[in-house]
Parts: C-alpha cells; structure tokens; sequence
C-alpha cells in the first residue's frame, strides 16, 4: 500500500478523528471529546499517529510516552480498510516512536469482548498480561 501516509494529527485533524471513532473505534472513553483530545495533542503533538489513504482518513493510534512506560490506545481501523496492513503500518510508527524517546516496552488497552481486536494484538506480537488488573476511578464529573 504505497500511498499510505502515517503521520501525527494535527488540531485540524481533531474533529475528523473523533468523527472516525465513533465508525472505527470499539467503545467509548470518558476522554473521546473535542477537549480530551485536544490536551492530549497540546501536551505530546507526535502521539496521536493517524493513516490516510488518498487523503482519507482510515486509522489511527495513540502513542503514549509518560518518559517510563509506553501505552497503546484506539488503534482503529476502518472497518472497509482492515486486513490491508494499516494497523501493522500505525503499530510500527508507534513502536518506532517509542524506541527513539527511549521505551523499552509497550503496553495496550483491548477491550475483553473485543475478539477481533485481540487477535491483531496477538499477530503484531503483544500478549496479555494475566497477572495484572486495570483499576480506574474516573476523577472530576
């Protein structure tokens, strides 16, 4: 696929990424909003990696460095584009990424029922980590 472009968003992508979401993406974050988003590129302008496809929008991922740990979130695809190589092409510029800010691994968020997803995490070489728990508390409203 030659005429993929991977990139990191820009605010002028923000609109059309949290549009794209709501088609690609597997459920809802309490962060999935115009403001969310926005922190999230004010604060690390390189993390949110988006594909395009002749000027079409048809994936994304957030590459997250905290200067420790590297996290994984919404890698979407959309779903008249999967099984082309768009989610390994994002997962590589993430993993890119992490390695020249220093991350020695990654980590993803998948959603349990999300069978489809799973094994693509499990193709590009991730594995769950049984031992562990998530725990959240979601702060403010």
């Amino acid at each position: 696929m030659t005429d993929l472009r991977i990139r990191a968003a820009t605010p002028d992508d923000l609109d059309a990424v949290l549009a794209f979401w709501t088609v690609a993406a597997e459920g809802t974050s309490i962060s999935d909003d115009r403001d969310g988003v926005e922190r999230l590129v004010a604060r690390d302008p390189e993390s949110l990696i988006i594909a395009e496809l002749g000027g079409e929008l048809v994936g994304t991922v957030i590459a997250g460095f905290d200067g420790w740990r590297c996290h994984l979130y919404r890698l979407a695809v959309h779903p008249g584009r999967r099984r082309r190589g768009i989610g390994s092409a994002l997962l590589t510029a993430a993993e890119e990424r992490f390695l020249r800010l220093g991350g020695r691994r990654g980590d993803a968020m998948v959603l349990v029922r999300n069978e489809t997803a799973q094994h693509a995490w499990r193709a590009a070489g991730y594995a769950p980590e049984e031992k562990w728990r998530r725990w959240v508390k979601p702060l403010g409203d």
